[in-house]
């Protein structure tokens, strides 16, 4: 680019004059008219969309960054391996699992259904959506990723299937303690089975017909005696109507007590 202040002027352009005559004062002004075979000002034009190809870029960059973690909530039978892979956690369940320590607790191989769990998108997602190509993958990266994805929903299926519950009273508190989280209602297998214990030694069909309960014409019935009135108001959607039922019985109960105590693990006695 010529020095400033200094006026250079290309062999190859012609200049010209043209005098445009002002006839009301007399005066004239002489105004240049340059003729260019060569274009100078072209190097500015192409320079204009460098400046607005950054921002367009940046868009989509910006918009991935702020993507939000995705929350996921337990349901009987899921692990944090079954999990981890199902969202390719990068780290695997090691890493699912440092993320959410506080919610699992200190054992990393009882998750409780209802809890739910923070998956964070890892860096690999994160690139594979700010480059649609990165996203497409290769041929071989999309037979992959359909055959994973086709896969899941039988995985699941299989380990929900496996999910059973012994017919006795480990199970029973168990199966209870499954459909509690879901309901969101509070207690531990310690709590419920300290109660069963004291209350009908494990006996689901066990009865009380002597107290003041019985003398109204309503027994205490089942693992943790719920009179009948007391069942029917906690009842829990998904149970057996019958109070009898071990199950219906124990998460009709524990949901009275989170009512009135708080939890189940709060009652030592009669209640």
């Amino acid at each position: 680019m010529p020095a400033q202040g200094k006026h250079r002027r290309s062999p190859s352009i012609s200049l010209g004059r043209t005098l445009a005559a002002v006839t009301a004062g007399g005066a004239v002004l002489a105004l240049p008219v340059i003729g260019a075979t060569s274009a100078f000002a072209a190097p500015a034009a192409a320079a204009a969309p460098q400046a607005v190809a950054p921002a367009a870029v940046a868009a989509p960059v910006n918009s991935v960054a702020k993507a939000a973690p995705t929350k996921h909530s337990v349901v009987a039978g899921e692990t944090l391996s079954k999990i981890a892979r199902e969202y390719s956690v990068s780290g695997g369940w090691k890493k699912l699992y440092e993320g959410n320590r506080k919610i699992v607790g200190s054992n990393p191989d009882l998750i409780h259904p209802g809890i739910k769990l923070v998956i964070a998108a890892s860096s690999d997602d994160k690139a594979a959506k700010a480059s649609p190509s990165a996203e497409r993958g290769t041929p071989a990266d999309r037979a992959d990723r359909s055959e994973r994805i086709n896969a899941a929903p039988v995985a699941q299926a299989a380990e929900q299937k496996a999910v059973t519950y012994t017919n006795d009273l480990d199970g029973w508190i168990r199966e209870s303690l499954a459909v509690m989280a879901e309901h969101g209602i509070p207690g531990t297998y310690e709590g419920i089975h300290r109660n069963i214990m004291r209350e009908s030694s494990g006996n689901p069909a066990a009865i009380n017909n002597w107290d003041s309960n019985a003398a109204k014409g309503t027994p205490s019935k089942g693992l943790l005696q719920v009179i009948d009135p007391t069942f029917q108001a906690y009842h829990v959607p998904g149970t057996s109507t019958d109070s009898y039922d071990p199950v219906a019985n124990i998460t009709a109960a524990c949901n009275y007590a989170a009512d009135r105590y708080g939890s189940i693990d709060n009652v030592f006695g009669a209640y």
